[in-house]
């Protein structure tokens, strides 16, 4: 039984350092592989984040309890990235897509450029995205619309342009989207306009301060500029109205002429002796 029970001890000994060595192994190789690449493409210049060394990008997590700045761990893995307020430039590196787990990334309210990476698609549990409050330029990647989980999606206050992609429109979580104060333009598509049903309707606000967008729920607007038949029936107007003057112009001076040389005649023919 003593024989037994040694084994039993050796057993449990050797199961309590595997599962040790599991906790304080090394990160998953895709957590290491974007955070080293984001804080690449990333220029701190308040030097918010200090403690984005190489050598914690190998084990930024410990559990539930991360290493990082504004990282929030999740049973070893990166949950959450809040880098918002922090005064961060450069651009969003397409590299994210490999933090497979992250379900909230906060990168609001600094100077970032550049496009938003369509690779973020592969965030397939990210519920949150704030990218607001940026220098953001390109299109909305419409390939957003694969992060089944979205719930939230706020992009104002950066420099967006062109369309609202409509497959946004097919997030049946959404609850929040906010692309006001951008360039963006074209229509607002009905499948997010004039959203039914269980789905929630987004107003106004949520559209505002694009110059050339419009739709519901946009308020609808006259248009200030005048239209091509306008300007096309201000043109023969015109035109018109010269040949008109014109006429008239001709037709009193051909009459003036007349007169005076009917005048002229007059002033001959009194001056000539009768015979």
């Amino acid at each position: 039984m003593v024989v037994g029970g040694g084994i039993w001890r050796r057993v449990l000994v050797v199961f309590v350092v595997c599962a040790a060595g599991m906790e304080m192994g090394a990160a998953d190789p895709n957590d290491e592989q974007c955070l080293t690449h984001l804080s690449a493409s990333l220029e701190d210049p308040m030097r918010n984040l200090q403690n984005w060394t190489r050598d914690r990008f190998a084990n930024p997590c410990q559990g539930f309890t991360s290493y990082l700045q504004g990282a929030t761990c999740n049973n070893g893995r990166i949950y959450k990235l809040s880098l918002n307020n922090l005064s961060l430039r450069g651009s969003i590196s397409p590299f994210l897509s490999n933090c497979t787990n992250l379900q909230a990334l906060d990168l609001s309210s600094n100077a970032l450029s550049g496009p938003i990476p369509p690779e973020l698609q592969f965030l397939v549990n990210l519920a949150v995205l704030n990218l607001s409050d940026n220098a953001l330029s390109g299109s909305i990647p419409q390939q957003l619309a694969l992060c089944a989980y979205l719930n939230v999606i706020d992009l104002h206050d950066n420099q967006l342009s062109g369309l609202i992609p409509p497959q946004l429109g097919l997030l049946v979580r959404l609850s929040v989207f906010d692309v006001s104060n951008n360039r963006l333009s074209g229509p607002i598509p009905a499948s997010l306009g004039n959203r039914s049903g269980n789905l929630r309707q987004f107003n106004a606000s949520s559209y505002e301060g694009n110059k050339d967008l419009y739709g519901y729920p946009l308020p609808y607007k006259k248009n200030n500029g005048l239209s091509i038949l306008a300007i096309v029936g201000i043109g023969l107007g015109s035109g018109f109205l010269s040949l008109v003057l014109s006429f008239t112009a001709v037709c009193m001076w051909l009459r003036a002429t007349e007169q005076k040389m009917a005048a002229e005649e007059g002033k001959i023919g009194h001056l000539m002796p009768d015979y």
